[in-house]
């Protein structure tokens, strides 16, 4: 019997990583401490190739967290984390080569120009100058950047400089893209070009796994999410799914408290939630517009349920330090 060889050691990984066909990501029972307090109590998801996940909650909910474990910066504290098919915590080197991360803070080198802050972030990936400049020039263009190439990042815009910083983790051409709040602090043009932009990249293959405060851009870029808090699972699934199942097709939002109103809300088993100075309702269109015409004597809004719906009925609408 021949002894096992490197090959054979990778495909062991592999089988204890839980590599799925077409699967791209999968963690299990994933923990993460600090000093004592646990962030993240045993998230478990797979990411499919090709797919943009969401990973949504409020302030301190663990989203970051996973993020920072899913690219080997902050070590597991316990659980599995497979990547390609490959243990993040002995062969994080290569995954690392084959990822893409765009973090929260702006890591771009401000005495360098836009084109060089590319340039020399292709080095660390042993990018050959040719191939490194070819690709520094696609991206540039990708993401309509042409025209600030010699420009020093701190002459940039908020937007130009988180495009960059986009741009910048696409360099190696990356198979799975990690996001940690791509477009927060970005106007509505510059936040509507970055979606088509990752829509584009997700069409040829790029996975992407996403963390966002925005509920509109985790409903419109996200094939499917999970939301977090205190460090658990509160739900998983696609965004119209969680959308119909927590929110239903409609929300009433009634002002003031009639007690005619609850009492049939009550009678009928309709969702909904008290609030100081208005009334929540969640429910399909016929018994939506219903509502509307019997209660709303005074000022009442009726629109479809959204992903934020679910959103503040799953995490609550208290403010989070």
């Amino acid at each position: 019997m021949r002894d096992s060889g490197p090959q054979d050691q990778r495909a062991k990984d592999r089988n204890s990583a839980g590599e799925r066909p077409g699967e791209v990501l999968r963690a299990a029972h994933l923990r993460k401490r600090y000093d004592g307090f646990e962030a993240v109590k045993g998230v478990s998801f797979q990411v499919e190739k090709g797919e943009c996940y969401g990973l949504l909650g409020p302030n301190g909910a663990g989203k970051t967290s996973v993020i920072r474990m899913i690219y080997g910066f902050s070590p597991l504290s316990s659980g599995e984390l497979g990547v390609f098919g490959l243990d993040i915590r002995k062969d994080w080197r290569e995954i690392r080569f084959r990822i893409g991360v765009c973090q929260q803070e702006n890591a771009l080198d401000p005495d360098l120009t836009v084109e060089e802050n590319l340039l020399i972030f292709a080095g660390y990936f042993k990018i050959p100058s040719g191939d490194a400049r070819r690709r520094s020039d696609e991206l540039l263009e990708f993401f309509a950047l042409e025209g600030k190439r010699r420009a020093k990042v701190m002459e940039l815009s908020g937007g130009l400089a988180r495009r960059l910083t986009v741009a910048r983790a696409l360099v190696n051409s990356p198979q799975l893209l990690i996001l940690d709040e791509p477009t927060t602090g970005l106007d509505p043009q510059s936040r509507h070009l970055l979606w088509e932009r990752l829509f584009e990249l997700r069409d040829t293959g790029v996975t992407q796994v996403l963390t966002t405060h925005y509920m509109e851009e985790a409903a419109f870029l996200c094939n499917r999410l999970m939301i977090l808090d205190h460090g658990e699972t509160l739900v998983e699934g696609e965004p119209e799914k969680l959308i119909r199942d927590y929110a239903g097709e409609s929300v009433v939002e009634v002002e003031g408290a009639d007690p005619e109103l609850k009492d049939f809300l009550s009678r009928k088993e309709v969702r909904h939630e008290v609030l100081d100075r208005r009334t929540v309702i969640y429910t399909d269109d016929s018994l939506g517009e219903y509502i509307r015409s019997r209660f709303c004597t005074r000022k009442c809004t009726f629109r479809a349920a959204s992903l934020e719906d679910v959103f503040l009925r799953l995490t609550g609408r208290e403010l989070r330090e």
